[in-house]
C-alpha cells in the first residue's frame, strides 16, 4: 500500500472507531480531525512515519495567549518528567499544547479511546492551573467568544 492509502485507510480506521463509539466530531478536509472534551478540543492528526506504517496524534491546545516565562517553562518541563506519556510544547504562537502520539497501522479502539482520554483529562486539569500561573485563555474560553 502507498503512503498516501495508508494515511487514507488511518484516517478513515480513527473516523470509524469514534463513529463506533457515538464521539462527535469535525473533519478538515485534509483528514484532520477535532473534538471537544471538557474545557478543551483535541485535534487527531495522521501523520507519514514508515514506509508501512503511519503515527496518528492527539494534539489539544492547553491555553492561547499565556505569558511564556521561565518559571512557566520549567513548570511545563517538570510536567513532561513526571507524565508518564504525551508531553507539553508550544506552537510557533507561543499557544501551549499538549500531545500524544500513538502507532496507525494496527490501531485499536481501546488505543485511540485511551489515548484521548488521556490527553483530554490532562489539557482540562493543567489548562486552570496555566491561566491561574501565566494568564491566557483555555479553547473553552475561545470557543466562547466565537
Amino acid at each position: 500500500m502507498d503512503k498516501s492509502n495508508l494515511i487514507e485507510a488511518t484516517i478513515e480506521r480513527v473516523k470509524s472507531i469514534l463513529d463506533e463509539k457515538k464521539v462527535e466530531y469535525i473533519t478538515f478536509d485534509n483528514g484532520a480531525v477535532t473534538l471537544e472534551f471538557g474545557s478543551t478540543q483535541i485535534m487527531i492528526i495522521v501523520r507519514e512515519f514508515t514506509e508501512d506504517d503511519t503515527i496518528v496524534e492527539c494534539m489539544a491546545t492547553v491555553v492561547s495567549g499565556a505569558t511564556i516565562s521561565s518559571e512557566l517553562m520549567r513548570f511545563l518541563l517538570r510536567k513532561n518528567a513526571e507524565l508518564h506519556f504525551g508531553a507539553f510544547g508550544l506552537l510557533f504562537d507561543n499557544s501551549i499544547i499538549f500531545s500524544h502520539a500513538i502507532n496507525g497501522a494496527n490501531l485499536d479502539s481501546n488505543e485511540l479511546l485511551t489515548a484521548l482520554h488521556a490527553v483530554s483529562v490532562i489539557a482540562d486539569h493543567y489548562d486552570d492551573e496555566i491561566v491561574a500561573m501565566a494568564g491566557g485563555r483555555r479553547a473553552a474560553d475561545v470557543q466562547q467568544e466565537v
